[in-house]
């Protein structure tokens, strides 16, 4: 199973347009992929979930952690870690 543990960088956290591009880009990926808080206590969500991620509240500066498993997987986190912020 691979995972990104990720800074976000955005303004606005992982909400609003970084959430929807997050989302569309996991949802063209064949596997589960999961979003936790890398410092909280919410259980991971499905990262093809708008309603999952935006339900985080993740804000600019929180470290998040992405994990996918399947064929492509490094190549979906890599790109889901650009799209949230600073790996």
């Amino acid at each position: 199973m691979g995972e990104r543990k990720v800074t976000v960088a955005a303004e606005v956290g992982l909400h609003a347009r970084p959430a929807a591009t997050f989302v569309q880009r996991a949802m063209k990926a064949p596997m589960d992929i999961t979003v936790a808080k890398a410092y909280g206590s919410k259980p991971p969500v499905n990262a093809k979930s708008i309603l999952g991620i935006l339900a985080l509240d993740v804000r600019q500066g929180e470290t998040v952690v992405i994990r996918a498993e399947g064929e492509g997987a490094e190549e979906v986190l890599d790109e889901l870690a650009e799209i949230a912020g600073t790996p």
